[in-house]
C-alpha cells in the first residue's frame, strides 16, 4: 500500500523510466503469464497446477483463432497478489504435462 501511495507522488518523468514500470509490475501484478506450456495443456489443467498457491480467479490457454489448437502459453490471475508471488517462485521452472514452464509476471507490451 505504501508503494501504491508513493507513485502518486512520483513526477510524470520517473513514471515513463524502465525502472519504474518494472517496480509496479513486480509490486502490483496478481496475473502470471505462463509460457512452454505443452500444447495439450487445458484451462482446467492449468488451474489444477495454480489453484494449491491461492485462489484462481480466471485461467486462460492462448490457442489459435483458425485451428484452436494452443500456442503453447496462457495466463493465470490469482485473487491476491501474494498468492501470484508464491506461484511464480514456486513453479518457474516445473515440469507440466511434460514441459518445463517458465513464468513471469504478466504485462501490457
Amino acid at each position: 500500500m505504501q508503494l501504491l501511495m508513493q507513485m502518486y507522488f512520483l513526477s510524470s518523468r520517473s513514471l515513463a523510466s524502465p525502472f519504474y514500470r518494472w517496480l509496479v509490475l513486480r509490486h502490483s501484478s496478481t496475473k502470471l503469464f505462463v509460457g512452454g506450456l505443452s500444447y495439450d495443456t487445458n484451462e482446467p489443467v492449468l488451474k489444477n497446477a495454480f489453484e494449491k498457491y491461492g485462489e484462481v480467479i480466471q485461467v486462460n490457454v492462448v490457442c489459435d483463432h483458425v485451428s484452436s489448437k494452443s500456442k503453447g502459453y496462457g495466463f493465470v490471475r490469482y485473487a491476491e497478489e501474494t498468492a501470484a508471488s508464491k506461484a511464480l517462485k514456486e513453479m518457474d521452472g516445473q515440469l507440466l504435462d511434460g514441459r518445463n514452464i517458465r513464468l513471469q509476471y504478466a504485462h501490457r507490451g
